[in-house]
C-alpha cells in the first residue's frame, strides 16, 4: 500500500471514531474495518491496533474498553456534552442570531461531538419560536468591528432606525457616522458597539443590527485615554436596554422580598441598607430613562423612587401620561 493511502487510512480511522464512538458507543477493530469499507478501504486487526497507537501519540483520547462488548471510544475532546448544549441554548435563544444561522451554527456545533451525542443537541426546537432578526449583515459587522479594534483603525457606517414600514431608515439623512471602536456588548438579546464620537466628545453605543454599509478607514482610533476610565461592566448595570440619558444615583425604597430582584439587576457589591423591618434602602447609579421608568413600573409597588426629587417629578410623569393614554383610549372606545 502506497504511504499516502496509509496516511488516508489513519485519517479515516481517526473521522470513524470522533463521529461513532463515545463512552456509550464502542466500536471494535472488526467495526472499525467494515467502516473503512464505506470509503473504499479496509485493514486488519493487527493495523488497526498500530493506527490507533499512532492517533493516541498524536494526542488522540482514544480508550478501550473492556469486555464482551468492548471496544474503542473517544474519551476527552475539545467541548464535553453538556458545554454543547449550553452553547446550542444560546444559540437558538439569542434573537440577533437569524433562523437559518443559527441552524448553520447548531450543525457546526454537532460536529464537535459524536453522531449519538448530536441527537441530544437538537432539542428544545420550541426555543425557534423566539423572536429572530432577518438581518445576517450583523454577523459581517461583528466581524468587521473585531478587525477594526485589532488593527486599531476608525469605521464609518450608515445607522437607522426600524419604521412602521418594517424598513430601516437612516439617520442623519443618511449621512455616514465615523468612530473609533473599541468594545462590543450584549444586551437585551442584541449586540452593541461601544465606540468613541470625536465629534461629541463622548463614549456612545450603536446596536450592531442597525449598522448598514461598515468600512474600515485607515485613520487610527481615538478616545483611548476616555476608554481607559469607562467601566463596561458598570455602564451595562446602570444602562436599560441600552437607552441613553442622563447619569443619576438614584435611591430606591423597596420591600424585603424584593433583595433579589435588586441584586439581580445591579449585582452582589450594591449595599443593602435596613429602612425597618419590612424595607430596604439602596443607592444605585442609573441612566435615567423611559426603560428606567418602564423597569421600575414593572417591579411595582414594592418599590419606589424616593430621590431625587427631579427623578421622582419625571418618574411619576411618565405614570400620567400613561395613565392618560389609557384614559384617552377608552374615552375613544365610548364614543
Amino acid at each position: 500500500m502506497a504511504v499516502s493511502a496509509v496516511k488516508l487510512r489513519i485519517l479515516y480511522i481517526m473521522k470513524i471514531l470522533l463521529e461513532k464512538t463515545d463512552e456509550a458507543h464502542t466500536l471494535s477493530a472488526a467495526d472499525i474495518d467494515r467502516q473503512l469499507g464505506v470509503y473504499g478501504m479496509s485493514a486488519d486487526r493487527k493495523t488497526v491496533y498500530s493506527d490507533i497507537e499512532t492517533l493516541r501519540e498524536y494526542g488522540l483520547d482514544i480508550i478501550q474498553s473492556r469486555g464482551t462488548n468492548g471496544g474503542y471510544y473517544i474519551g476527552r475532546r475539545g467541548f464535553e456534552l453538556p458545554e454543547l448544549k449550553l452553547l446550542v441554548d444560546a444559540v437558538q435563544s439569542s434573537r440577533f442570531i437569524s433562523r437559518k444561522k443559527s441552524g448553520e451554527l447548531i450543525a457546526k456545533l454537532e460536529g464537535l461531538c459524536s453522531e449519538s451525542e448530536a441527537r441530544q443537541l437538537q432539542r428544545n426546537v420550541f426555543i425557534y419560536n423566539r423572536a429572530k432578526t432577518g438581518n445576517e449583515t450583523i454577523y459581517y459587522n461583528v466581524d468587521q468591528i473585531h478587525a477594526a479594534i485589532l488593527d486599531d483603525r476608525q469605521i464609518a457606517f450608515h445607522y437607522g432606525e426600524w419604521t412602521v414600514r418594517k424598513t430601516l431608515e437612516l439617520k442623519k439623512n443618511g449621512a455616514l457616522y465615523r468612530v473609533s471602536p473599541w468594545a462590543l456588548t450584549w444586551d437585551n438579546q442584541n449586540y452593541y458597539l461601544i465606540a468613541y464620537d470625536k465629534e461629541a466628545d463622548l463614549i456612545k453605543h450603536y446596536r450592531v443590527d442597525k449598522m448598514k454599509d461598515m468600512e474600515i478607514l485607515e485613520e487610527r482610533r481615538l478616545g483611548q485615554q476616555r476608554f481607559r476610565d469607562f467601566d463596561l461592566a458598570a455602564f451595562a448595570k446602570k444602562t436599560f436596554s441600552m437607552f441613553g440619558g442622563r447619569d443619576e444615583n438614584v435611591t430606591l425604597i423597596c420591600r424585603n422580598e424584593l433583595a433579589g430582584v435588586i441584586i439581580d439587576r445591579f449585582g452582589s457589591d450594591i449595599m443593602l441598607i435596613p429602612v425597618d423591618g419590612g424595607h430596604f434602602k439602596v443607592i444605585v447609579p442609573v441612566v435615567v430613562s423611559p426603560q428606567f421608568f418602564g423597569w421600575a413600573a414593572g417591579v411595582g409597588n414594592g418599590m419606589r423612587i424616593s430621590g431625587p426629587e427631579p427623578v421622582k417629578e419625571q418618574y411619576a410623569g411618565y405614570l400620567r401620561e400613561l395613565l392618560e393614554a389609557y384614559g384617552e383610549d377608552n374615552a375613544l372606545k365610548k364614543r
